[in-house]
């Protein structure tokens, strides 16, 4: 299984999260139009948007620079992990929110993760294709 942290750029939080070694990752699906679907609704309360489209693939990131992409392929890359950074807790509840009213299934609800880290906050939702979408915040609440 292949495990991917993404960090998205134009976020001061974010920014303070060193060691980022991946430009982009693409994620192989089997319906674009379906899993496209999902990740808008899903990545939203995450500030995330779709930046680009191109030669039938949909790129997400912060403004200006796409980062995690959906292609068409006849079957899936996954099971894949992909966790992508929440600037707060109230994100990742939001970002959990989302993906179950977008058809996404519990994978583990929104809470402290402290075998990961002490101030680690995750919630975790399979897609339509069965990867593990995680929103992960790493900061106390305030």
């Amino acid at each position: 299984m292949l495990v991917i942290h993404l960090r998205q750029g134009g976020s001061d939080v974010a920014d303070k999260i060193s060691g980022m070694i991946l430009d982009h990752v693409t994620l192989r699906v089997r319906d674009l139009a379906r899993s496209r679907a999902f990740y808008v609704a899903v990545l939203a309360p995450l500030g995330i948007s779709i930046q680009m489209e191109n030669q039938g693939a949909v790129g997400f990131g912060k403004p200006g620079k796409p980062q995690f992409w959906l292609g068409p392929g006849n079957a899936p890359s996954g099971p894949t992990h992909v966790a992508f950074i929440a600037e707060n807790r109230a994100q990742v509840r939001a970002f959990y929110a989302a993906a179950l009213a977008a058809g996404g299934k519990d994978n583990g609800a929104p809470g402290l993760r402290p075998q990961y880290h002490a101030n680690y906050y995750g919630a975790f939702v399979l897609d339509p294709d069965g990867n593990n979408a995680e929103a992960v915040c790493r900061f106390s609440e305030v």
